[in-house]
């Protein structure tokens, strides 16, 4: 651009230089030309600055980790006057690490039209990723002048963790609720309000149990399999306050965000109905959400995902508790990235519930046994960052 402003400046002295040695129209023609020409380069670009609009088009707006999905950055010239270049500067980031990556996109942008340049993203870890325009720029067709249309033009992609299989245990629960409703598909139980199913009866099992009516019709005598209920009260508690920030604030996240979903998913196969509880950056409060199947647990992911602000901020899971009634839990599982021994010990002391598990995100083995706690009452597990299955294989929820 400095070039064609130098040659620019050069023709039109030389002009002048011709116009005052002849006295020909046509040196004034020339001159009148040369001068006017980039007068309205500068105009027309001027007001089509006014006129175009950029945006980003996601085919969804939700993707897999490792997995390339297409972004499309679309600018619309609403004016008549063509856009000689367009130069767009892109950056993208997760939302857990301050790590910028950046690029630059060229195009054209025709008159009444728009123009959409497709590009390919992926992330390596879970998270919400954010996409925006540092700036973009527009040139006259003759590269002279150039002017910024647009910055900050952004978008979000929540970006879904994967799951991991764990070869942990979901015990046999004495706590119910009394009121349920809602019962195993798969599994008998003791609760006499629903019948699971009929079958012959087997020594040893309880009279009370004899379907009479329906014996005396076979001839042979007929049990009743009582129903289990799965709405045992457990909860799986996040903490997703950031408690460093170092190249390891993402794979630490991630890590932690696919330990819940890997916890949460052993309770949703062993259909064991348990409550979620997070803080929701945008929503600005603590969210929880009951996980019945894996529908549920999916939408719990993403509501998860999107909650994440660009801050970070994070109320004390303090907060929550002094605010929520006494809980009467079957089991309750912590996971933070970090282990306070202030929170663990009131989880120890203050949460009424059979199994207790704090689950501590390590950035390595090393870490393992700073955090180890002689407290009976809860069990502490260290998951080394990507090794999910084998550090929480143990477990008991």
């Amino acid at each position: 651009m400095f070039l064609t402003k130098l040659l620019f400046t050069i023709l039109i002295i030389i002009c002048s230089a011709f116009y005052i040695l002849y006295i020909w129209d046509f040196a004034l023609i020339l001159l009148i030309v040369m001068i006017s020409l980039p007068a309205m380069m500068f105009i027309t670009t001027f007001i089509t600055k006014f006129m175009i609009r950029s945006e980003f088009v996601l085919r969804d707006k939700t993707v897999q980790k490792n997995t390339e999905f297409p972004v499309q950055l679309c600018i619309s010239n609403r004016s008549i006057f063509p856009v000689g270049k367009a130069e767009a500067h892109v950056e993208y980031y997760n939302v857990f690490n301050n790590q910028i990556t950046s690029f630059e996109l060229l195009l054209p942008i025709q008159p009444r039209n728009s123009q959409r340049i497709t590009f390919q993203l992926s992330s390596k870890y879970c998270g919400m990723l954010i996409v925006r325009t540092a700036y973009i720029n527009i040139y006259d067709p003759l590269r002279i002048f150039r002017f910024r249309i647009s910055k900050n033009v952004s978008t979000e992609i929540a970006v879904l963790p994967a799951s991991h299989d764990i070869g942990g245990t979901v015990s046999e629960a004495d706590r119910s609720d009394e009121e349920s409703i809602v019962f195993s598909d798969n599994k008998p139980g003791d609760d006499p309000s629903e019948v699971f199913g009929l079958r012959e009866y087997v020594a040893g099992d309880k009279l009370n149990r004899i379907h009479w009516k329906l014996s005396s019709k076979k001839d042979e005598l007929v049990v009743k399999d009582y129903s289990l209920p799965v709405d045992v009260p457990s909860m799986i508690f996040l903490d997703l306050k950031c408690y460093e920030d170092s190249e390891y604030t993402l794979p630490v996240f991630d890590t932690l965000i696919e330990t819940f979903l890997s916890l949460s998913q052993l309770l949703a196969e062993n259909e064991r109905l348990h409550r979620v509880v997070f803080y929701n950056g945008k929503g600005h409060c603590f969210t929880e959400k009951e996980v019945t199947n894996h529908r549920d647990l999916a939408d719990t992911v993403r509501l998860l995902i999107n909650s994440f602000n660009d801050n970070l901020y994070c109320e004390s899971p303090q907060k929550y508790f002094s605010s929520t009634p006494q809980l009467s839990l079957s089991s309750f599982t912590y996971i933070s990235s970090f282990a306070d021994k202030k929170m663990i010990s009131y989880i120890s002391s203050d949460i009424d519930a059979d199994i207790k598990n704090a689950v501590i995100i390590v950035k390595s083995a090393q870490e393992m046994t700073s955090i180890d706690s002689d407290d009976s009452q809860i069990y502490t597990l260290p998951v080394v960052i990507g090794r999910i299955s084998s550090s929480i294989k143990d477990i008991e929820l």
